[in-house]
């Protein structure tokens, strides 16, 4: 005999499974989204990222004083 009900516990537990499945799976897509958007602006790019790298290509011994200002300068002007 049935128990006179479409959803018993067991129909409402399961609903309450799928319910939470999906929350979890819509926060990873969020967390993913976010992640790579965090890794992407932290990459560099833009005038601050030429600027470390012309910072570290001095500190290396790469350029000299001179050619560092030059390319700071070409870099500050194209930021414009």
């Amino acid at each position: 005999m049935m128990s006179g009900s479409a959803f018993g516990f067991g129909g409402v537990l399961m609903m309450l499974v799928w319910v939470l499945f999906w929350v979890f799976v819509s926060a990873g897509v969020v967390w993913l989204v976010l992640a790579l958007s965090r890794s992407q602006v932290r990459g560099g790019g833009g005038a601050s990222g030429a600027h470390g790298i012309l910072d570290e290509r001095l500190a290396r011994g790469e350029i000299d004083a001179e050619e560092f200002r030059a390319r700071r300068a070409a870099i500050e002007e194209a930021a414009r």
